[in-house]
């Protein structure tokens, strides 16, 4: 008896130590998609105008889980997409307005996983901070 319940306890320690392990690895995978997801975010608000009407954002990107690993221990494949667009308004100032939506497709475990990410930039915004509108001297 005292066997017989040692090994169902043993097994069971075994499974929820399993559990545990893919539980974490997903946690780590998806955290790393909400990392480039913010990456991608961070770098279209930094862009100026003339760059994102001009199609100088690129409309598909790979990343990895670690991408300073060596090649072929870089783990799982990120691969992202990126969409400009009007931005759904009505009000006077719409053209100068643009919604970007970048979106990460990974596979792990043979399972399809996504993440995605919708941001508003507009004409007049904080990259023109960073890259101040210069006029003309007369």
């Amino acid at each position: 008896m005292a066997v017989a319940t040692g090994s169902v306890m043993f097994v069971t320690l075994y499974l929820a130590i399993a559990q545990g392990v893919v539980v974490v690895k997903s946690c780590r995978e998806n955290l790393r998609a909400t990392q480039i997801l913010e990456e991608k975010g961070e770098t279209i608000r930094l862009i100026s105008w003339n760059q994102i009407t001009n199609g100088f954002v690129p409309q598909t990107f790979t990343n990895y889980y670690d991408p300073t690993a060596s090649s072929g221990k870089q783990g799982v494949v990120y691969q992202g997409l990126m969409s400009i667009a009007s931005a759904p308004v009505s009000e006077t100032y719409a053209s100068t307005m643009r919604q970007f939506v970048i979106t990460v497709n990974w596979t792990s475990a043979g399972v399809q996983h996504q993440k995605a990410f919708s941001t508003f930039v507009s004409q007049y915004g904080l990259q023109n901070y960073v890259y101040p509108v210069t006029k003309p001297s007369a």
